[in-house]
């Protein structure tokens, strides 16, 4: 999602929430008293709803909202948001049930859900269809503003609301459990109390842990996650993320993040699983499983929202937004399997994405929202835009005449159900003429409506729509935060060890110098309790102590102090203390500097050019001129940025991603060799500016010459493998066969070994065949001196391609299947691929 700058918000929101009202109000259409009854009469009344009651401070005011002069208090907060000033303990342990079974998704509607959407006005039923931004309902003093909350509900019916109000101008930067729960039960109760009186549903981006909860437990970037090869890992952060959203009453979490990081310089790459479509598949599904689990029956659950439907991560010139120019079988070949493999896992909604794919805006289109998402890939449930797409295709893409054609378009071409707006009616209004016009079936509402309702219904809202309170004592559970830590204990990378630089040793006087090595925020980065992460005025204390650094984690594993400098600040504009750096850099027996990116989402993380800030290199060739002592790099990037001629210099380097508020302690670990580094490249680390775009899959004449390659990463022990056997030479559809490899740790520390199976089909007649595909992958832990069989099934269906037609295609050919081949050389075996040439398998 994208969200207009803070200030602009504060202001330009409360606007809106105040001045529409005197503008609007009398030429809203009024609502059937029998269709509301008929709705009510379907959904137990509020008096039976089990809860903690909301907040009298935000007591919804009985009166029907008449008047054209909005209540508004006066104005008194000087803007600055504040810290809530809620603590708690929260317990050690709690009751963690993995849920194994099926997710079971959204399917047919239910009676009484068909019965509800026919007894509700067209008002009524475009208002569910409508989503509005918190913004819209703070106030100048950063409370809720009751009247704007009664005109969306009361007047337009608005059935939908999103985000965290420390994002749009709230009193609170990181609201608790408890003040967010005031804020959206205060919501929930106006909206049990007018309009349509039907609960809403509030979304909340918790991307990698809900990250706008306070102490609600940040997990690593997607690219974290995935480095892992591990999916537990992505089922532990939507599972936490889940029970902390629901404890503020957030019901609709907008993730897991399923674009492939294609393009390197785009400023999303961090939150996705990579570049690999079958790595960010086995993501998908573990992290649908965690944040849904057994969502129609289990409140501490969260509907998902699959993100950003299509291809969003290959823009042509690497800035947020652009777009795609991708040909239709490469996107069915890479872009849409983790997409299907969320959908099969049972994925509640699906999020559109920006721009255009060669030229079609994905908003308006029928192919991509209609065919291919309901029709191909079988999505039942419900389809949200992103921020304003719709109304953008006017306003920004020129793809429509006006806003009322541009939602002309998506209404008729589209099956999105709702429209994120977010800042007001022109939706609402645009439906309700189109309809009355007859140029849009009322029928076409109809269909939107049921399936938000039919979300409702699953996730319990018609039963019990205001927070869990009782989960606030979980939220920031040292058990979750042992979670998030264990996630990053498995992504850190590490690149480079030359001469045996790391681990560092116990008795060793090390220097420490870098701008992500005392830090907290720049671990996180953006979506990170605010979309650009904490500001520069917030720094590390608005976490209030609920986080670490890289320094608090040495600290707490040597029992000593570290020798510290910064060295230059993290946008490399100003030196600090280099000649005391340099002196010092010739005393130490190692040097350890921290380098990195600054906290950024969307288009505010636009580049031109994919270096590290010059004065952060500088920094380490000016120590490499003073000493000959290792120096170590550690990297704490959202996305691969250009190291010049560093890893010429420098002994080792350490890439740990953007690891969240409690990587410290784990890069600590394994710096010292506590922890022996198990994480593998998620993505290809471009070598310079023209290889941002290079991937493990693309064509394989085509040079692959990156600085480090896809599925490449180091430990600390020292690994071998056999070569690989086949159980039988040729492979045929429906006869699947098993490959093997022998894997023994020869120390001299415990290994967690990633070993990934790869298939390079040695030609392919018309289309070129990928430099390698991943196909599987298994993670195994290795005792010193254990040996270990790792099997793999391969079948002839999965070597199967789209081709130009659209159609499933098979071409025989020698296949090499392949391990780890950057990690080690020549663990490979050949199988012939058999079957009729250009043998069909599927149409789309």
């Amino acid at each position: 999602m994208r969200y207009a700058p803070l200030l602009y918000l504060t202001h330009s929101a409360l606007a809106i929430s105040a001045g529409i009202v005197a503008v609007r109000a009398d030429d809203a259409s009024s609502d059937s008293n029998e269709a509301s009854d008929a709705a009510a009469a379907i959904k137990p009344p509020p008096s039976s709803y089990s809860t903690v009651a909301p907040s009298s401070t935000y007591q919804s005011s009985e009166a029907p909202v008449t008047s054209t002069t909005p209540v508004n208090p006066q104005c008194t907060w000087d803007t600055v948001q504040i810290l809530d000033e809620v603590f708690w303990t929260p317990k050690d342990t709690y009751s963690y049930e993995t849920y194994d079974g099926p997710v079971v998704g959204p399917g047919n509607i239910d009676d009484d859900i068909l019965a509800m959407v026919k007894s509700l006005t067209l008002e009524e039923k475009v208002g569910q269809m409508t989503q509005i931004q918190v913004g819209n309902i703070a106030d100048c003093n950063g409370n809720l503003n009751v009247t704007a909350v009664e005109w969306f509900i009361d007047t337009w019916k608005v059935g939908s609301f999103l985000e965290s109000p420390g994002n749009h101008g709230g009193k609170y930067n990181w609201y608790s459990p408890k003040a967010f729960a005031d804020f959206t039960d205060a919501v929930q109760k106006i909206a049990l109390e007018k309009g349509s009186k039907i609960p809403m549903i509030w979304g909340l981006d918790s991307v990698r842990g809900a990250n706008y909860v306070k102490y609600g437990t940040m997990f690593p970037s997607g690219t974290g996650t995935a480095a892992t090869f591990n999916p537990k890992y992505a089922y532990d952060a939507g599972r936490i993320a889940a029970k902390d959203s629901r404890s503020a009453g957030t019901h609709w979490a907008f993730g897991p993040i399923l674009d492939l990081a294609v393009n390197k310089i785009w400023s999303r790459t961090y939150e996705n699983f990579g570049e690999d479509p079958y790595l960010a598949s086995q993501m998908a599904v573990e992290s649908t499983k965690g944040y849904q689990g057994d969502y129609k029956n289990d409140r501490t659950r969260v509907a998902v929202s699959l993100k950003h439907f299509l291809a969003y991560g290959n823009p042509f010139d690497g800035q947020d937004r652009s777009d795609r120019r991708i040909a239709a079988h490469d996107l069915l070949e890479y872009y849409v399997p983790p997409f299907q493999a969320a959908v099969d896992a049972g994925a509640a909604t699906v999020m559109e994405a920006y721009s255009a794919i060669n030229g079609e805006a994905v908003a308006l289109s029928e192919y991509f929202l209609k065919r291919l998402l309901r029709d191909q890939m079988g999505f039942k449930g419900t389809l949200v835009t992103d921020w304003a797409e719709v109304n953008n295709q006017a306003l920004m893409y020129y793809t429509a005449k006006d806003i009322k054609d541009a939602n002309g378009i998506s209404l008729d071409q589209t099956s999105i159900d709702m429209m994120m707006v977010p800042y007001d009616e022109t939706f609402s209004k645009a439906a309700i003429e189109l309809v009355k016009e007859g140029v849009i079936p009322e029928s076409r509402i109809d269909e939107s409506t049921a399936r938000i309702l039919q979300l409702k219904k699953d996730l319990g809202l018609f039963e019990q729509p205001y927070a869990d309170r009782s989960l606030a004592e979980t939220v920031g559970s040292p058990q979750d935060v042992e979670a998030s830590r264990n996630t990053v204990r498995e992504s850190i990378t590490l690149l480079q060890n030359n001469n045996g630089a790391l681990p560092l040793g116990a008795n060793e006087k090390v220097l420490f110098v870098g701008p992500t090595l005392n830090t907290t925020r720049f671990m996180g980065g953006g979506w990170n309790l605010h979309w650009q992460g904490p500001t520069d005025a917030e720094g590390d204390a608005v976490y209030q102590g609920y986080g670490d650094t890289i320094l608090k984690g040495i600290a707490q594993l040597t029992g000593a102090t570290p020798q510290y400098y910064l060295g230059t600040d993290i946008h490399g504009e100003n030196y600090t203390d280099v000649s005391a750096i340099l002196k010092a850099a010739k005393k130490a027996d190692k040097i350890v500097v921290g380098l990195g990116e600054h906290s950024y989402a969307e288009e505010v993380g636009n580049i031109f050019n994919m270096t590290l800030p010059a004065k952060q290199l500088d920094l380490v060739r000016q120590i490499a001129d003073a000493t000959k002592s290792p120096i170590v790099v550690v990297l704490v990037e959202g996305r691969p940025r250009g190291l010049d001629n560093i890893p010429k210099i420098v002994d080792a380097i350490v890439d740990a991603y953007l690891p969240g508020a409690f990587g410290g302690l784990p890069i600590a670990e394994v710096l010292y060799g506590k922890t022996n580094p198990s994480g593998r490249l998620p993505i290809t680390y471009p070598a310079n500016e023209a290889t941002t775009s290079d991937t493990i899959w693309q064509p394989s004449y085509m040079a692959y010459n990156p600085q480090w390659a896809f599925g490449y990463g180091l430990g600390y022990s020292n690994i071998s493998y056999s070569n690989v056997t086949l159980s039988a030479d040729t492979l045929t559809f429906g006869a699947p066969i098993t490959a093997s490899v022998t894997v023994t740790n020869n120390g001299p520390y415990p290994q967690k070994e990633p070993v990934l199976l790869f298939t390079h089909q040695q030609y392919r007649r018309i289309y070129t065949p990928e430099h390698y595909r991943l196909r599987n992958f298994q993670k195994v832990d290795l005792a010193v001196g254990e040996t270990k069989t790792v099997s793999f099934t391969l079948t002839a269906e999965e070597l199967a391609f789209w081709d130009k037609k659209l159609q499933r295609r098979i071409e025989p050919a020698p296949v090499n299947v392949v391990i780890n081949p950057y990690t080690v050389a020549n663990i490979t075996a050949t199988v012939d691929l058999q079957g009729d040439a250009s043998t069909i398998l599927a149409q789309g």
